[in-house]
């Protein structure tokens, strides 16, 4: 860990606030991890992790959730820091706040070394909001029909590699996406945009983007 000089971030509307708060609060009954802040001028980009491959040679694909939003004043901030204690700062805000204390405590996690691309993405379709959860609710309960009750992590990480690796359609692109989709609550009544960049998929929304890796291995 390492400890950073208190910086703020500051919202143009406390329903700014309010909804980083309920992007975390997915984020962490997801993975009880980190999310990582990156601001640079009048945005702030959050990034958590949803699914990663946790055992050498293993196929669970990186997927990370992206969620955007405006910033009433420039910033420069990069810090990954745990969610739980970002939950805590939001917990302690009031109905009008506006401003986040970052977390001075900065923990280290391997996926937040795998930069997604800037540029360079090619639209290749378009994934209906409804179809995707019906193939993140099928997964989610093949997972859980795979599992036994009392699961070693062995069981649990071959599990997932095998229902969330898997391809949703003719793109290639992971099944595990359509369960950050969901789980993050980027689903609606509408549609994702789909586009690629080398080894990278996004799906993009109106609620936030989700950002997959295919390959084995970080």
């Amino acid at each position: 860990m390492s400890d950073l000089l208190t910086q703020s971030l500051r919202f143009a509307d406390p329903r700014d606030l309010a909804d980083l708060r309920t992007f975390a609060t997915r984020a962490k009954a997801i993975d009880d991890g980190a999310i990582r802040l990156q601001a640079s001028g009048s945005v702030l980009a959050a990034y958590v992790c949803v699914l990663r491959p946790r055992l050498l040679g293993e196929s669970t694909p990186t997927i990370l959730g992206l969620r955007t939003i405006g910033l009433a004043e420039p910033s420069n901030v990069d810090a990954t820091v745990a969610l739980s204690a970002v939950l805590d700062r939001l917990a302690r805000a009031g109905e009008d706040d506006v401003e986040l204390p970052v977390p001075p405590s900065t923990i280290s996690e391997s996926w937040t070394g795998v930069g997604a691309p800037r540029t360079g993405w090619e639209r290749v379709g378009a994934l209906q909001d409804s179809e995707l959860r019906r193939a993140a609710e099928a997964g989610i309960a093949e997972v859980a029909g795979i599992v036994p009750a009392q699961p070693g992590a062995l069981i649990v990480n071959n599990a997932r590699a095998a229902v969330w690796g898997r391809a949703l359609d003719d793109s290639g692109l992971p099944a595990g996406a359509a369960f950050a989709a969901l789980t993050l609550g980027f689903l609606a009544d509408g549609e994702q945009q789909l586009f690629r960049a080398g080894r990278w998929f996004r799906l993009s929304g109106s609620r936030g983007h989700v950002l997959v890796r295919t390959g084995s291995g970080l």
